[in-house]
């Protein structure tokens, strides 16, 4: 499983197809839209606002059977039969849409074009906020098969606003259940994330103690969400993204340096943050200070459901050891269980400015099964970005980083060092 971008891919070269489907122009009922649909899709119509996952099909599996089940995926789950648009009075809005049938396209791949950037030119149109629909499944067939591995590749893309990372596993289950002969009745239907949605929205207030602490970390900043703690240069715009990926740990030092955070007291999450926290620290002299995405798939129905089940927190912590960590992160997880609209709304939204800082911890191992032979890969898209997101990657292949930053001449000198450092913090850990 690799956790990559569009334009770090591997993709054979090969005829690409997509299945283009159709939107009844009937429009259903209205849906509520969270509060991060509500800041991504507001941001307008835009190429790179999308996510995708690659994973090898059946050999034997025809076009006419990837169309079939990915109409009884769309089927269940009720987010990818849903769309954008801007109602009378120009307010944002969600409604159902049918979904009734679709047919294969044809996109050539140039002989100076790799397939990737063919595919990527794909999702940036078909997979934006406001298409009807805002998700496209594609095929790979390889010129020249692997003999070791002949199988096709499928690409599922879908603008950010229905999906999360936990969500692609989910479609690409489903899809491969359908595609084995699953059952011939119906498809039973997920848990919907509109329904989520409302249930936040029906939530109470957050306790005049979490609005004072959200009130305390946004103040540190005059007002804004965390930024990185080093020079990243001019990033007044944004500027063409750096992605790297570091392959940490082996599946055996990942365990070693589970067993190491056991020991402790704490989760591997802890310990993993502490060592960012201490290299934080010796390079810039301030305390770890970052966004931190959590998930809100807090009851099991939403296990199987498709949507963006994220949410955003603050940590922060001043000592940098793995007691410490284990506290800022229960604390994270606090803020982060109550509705965000409200809390935000006096600053406008949420007040996100340039060189934000975010870090993600994505453990894998936890989220739906599938089979390892599908060389699955998690696709980003390339943007431009003012800021600097780090994301820890746990999977049985060990424990990787991955890091998105603008690219200036600052950035690549400071985030560059600061990442050897917490890779060489993280080895520490586990060296003999």
């Amino acid at each position: 499983m690799r956790l990559t971008n569009v334009a770090q891919m591997t993709l054979p070269r090969g005829t690409l197809q997509s299945f283009v489907t159709r939107a009844s122009e009937h429009t259903g009922r209205p849906l509520p839209i969270s509060f991060d649909q509500r800041r991504h899709v507001g941001l307008g119509a835009r190429p790179g606002s999308w996510m995708a996952v690659a994973f090898r099909l059946p050999e034997a599996a025809t076009l006419d059977d990837v169309a079939v089940a990915w109409m009884a995926v769309i089927g269940r789950h009720g987010t990818l039969r849903s769309a954008f648009s801007y109602d009378e009075s120009g307010e944002l809005a969600l409604h159902e849409i049918d979904i009734v049938g679709g047919e294969w396209l044809e996109h050539p791949v140039g002989d100076d074009q790799l397939t990737r950037d063919v595919l990527r030119g794909v999702f940036d149109a078909a997979c934006s906020p406001f298409e009807r629909p805002s998700h496209r499944v594609c095929v790979v067939v390889p010129d020249d098969p692997d003999p070791l591995d002949p199988r096709p590749t499928a690409v599922i893309g879908s603008d950010h606003a229905h999906v999360d990372m936990w969500s692609l596993l989910v479609l690409v289950r489903d899809m491969m259940t359908e595609l084995s002969g699953g059952p011939d009745a119906e498809p039973v239907p997920a848990a919907s994330f509109a329904e989520h949605s409302e249930l936040l929205e029906r939530m109470p207030p957050a306790p005049v103690d979490v609005q004072r602490r959200w009130s305390d970390i946004l103040a540190i900043e005059a007002g804004t969400m965390p930024t990185f703690p080093l020079p990243l240069g001019d990033v007044s715009a944004p500027r063409s993204e750096i992605v790297e990926v570091r392959d940490v740990l082996s599946a055996a030092e990942s365990r070693a340096f589970e067993g190491h955070a056991t020991e402790r007291g704490v989760r591997m999450t802890a310990l993993a943050l502490s060592v960012l926290a201490e290299a934080t620290a010796q390079m810039s002299g301030v305390p770890l200070r970052a966004v931190f995405p959590v998930h809100s798939r807090n009851e099991p129905r939403w296990h199987d459901s498709v949507g963006w089940f994220i949410t955003n927190s603050v940590i922060h912590f001043h000592e940098t050891d793995p007691l410490a960590s284990a506290s800022a992160v229960k604390d994270a997880l606090a803020l982060g269980s109550y509705p965000l609209a409200p809390i935000f709304a006096p600053y406008g939204g949420m007040p996100a400015g340039p060189g934000m800082f975010a870090i993600s911890w994505l453990d894998t191992r936890r989220l739906p099964h599938v089979d390892d032979a599908l060389g699955i890969q998690y696709v980003s898209a390339v943007i431009q970005t003012d800021g600097v997101m780090i994301w820890f990657i746990v999977n049985d292949d060990g424990l990787h980083l991955r890091c998105r930053y603008p690219d200036t001449s600052e950035a690549r000198t400071n985030v560059g060092a600061w990442l050897d450092r917490i890779e060489n913090g993280l080895r520490a850990v586990v060296a003999p």
